[in-house]
């Protein structure tokens, strides 16, 4: 009986130190391959498991600790560099910061998004 109770013990205080991960997905505004980069290197923080996001489908998906970040949290460190989210709306400073090419609320798109052409990708 003993070593049930202890097992039993054990069990628990794993389960409740163990840390909750949930996964979400939301629309992201954004037009290439440049701003997938932009966007996924947001989300490269301590607490985030996973992330990428589709430039067609417009998506980013998630996978993250809930006891390190919350979903707001998430939509403002890809805001922060300048991406729509659908719970939040970059600052216009923000916005502004995006390459020509990248800039989604004026029909960008343009650029290939590959790393050869980043020295040409600079704000303006």
């Amino acid at each position: 009986m003993r070593y049930i109770i202890l097992i039993l013990s054990l069990l628990l205080t794993v389960a409740s130190l163990a840390q909750k991960k949930a996964e979400i997905e939301f629309q992201v505004s954004g037009v290439c391959g440049m701003c997938e980069e932009r966007i996924e290197k947001a989300l490269d923080v301590p607490g985030i498991i996973m992330a990428e996001w589709d430039v067609e489908t417009k998506k980013a998906k998630v996978a993250y600790k809930t006891k390190a970040l919350s979903e707001k949290q998430i939509h403002q460190l890809v805001a922060n560099v300048g991406h729509d989210t659908s719970e939040i709306k970059a600052t216009d400073e923000a916005y502004a910061n995006l390459h020509g090419c990248c800039k989604y609320r004026e029909g960008g798109g343009g650029c290939s998004g590959n790393e050869a052409d980043e020295d040409d990708h600079r704000p303006e």
